[in-house]
């Protein structure tokens, strides 16, 4: 998938063995479209790293609705950060 989704287009999402998460259109035409990865399961070593955070402010800044989903992620960490131990 080349990072542009169709619009209108309902898409289904599954699960395999391994946690990995696949998005693919549910109808036709588009349905002949191979699914692709959207998720997995979290590396328990993984950090975001500046890059991350970088890549992260890029999508926030043309796609509202992950701004919107950004904010309310921010402002929940925002009010617990001081509340858990180091």
């Amino acid at each position: 998938m080349d990072g542009r989704l169709i619009p209108g287009e309902a898409l289904i999402y599954e699960r395999d063995d391994h946690g990995v998460v696949y998005a693919r259109y549910r109808d036709p035409p588009h349905n002949t479209i191979p699914r692709w990865i959207i998720g997995g399961p979290a590396e328990s070593d993984r950090h975001l790293g500046i890059s991350d955070l970088v890549k992260i402010r890029e999508i926030a800044d043309t796609n509202a609705m992950f701004k919107r989903e950004l904010d309310k992620f921010l402002n929940l960490y925002y009010l617990l950060r001081d509340t858990t131990k180091r």
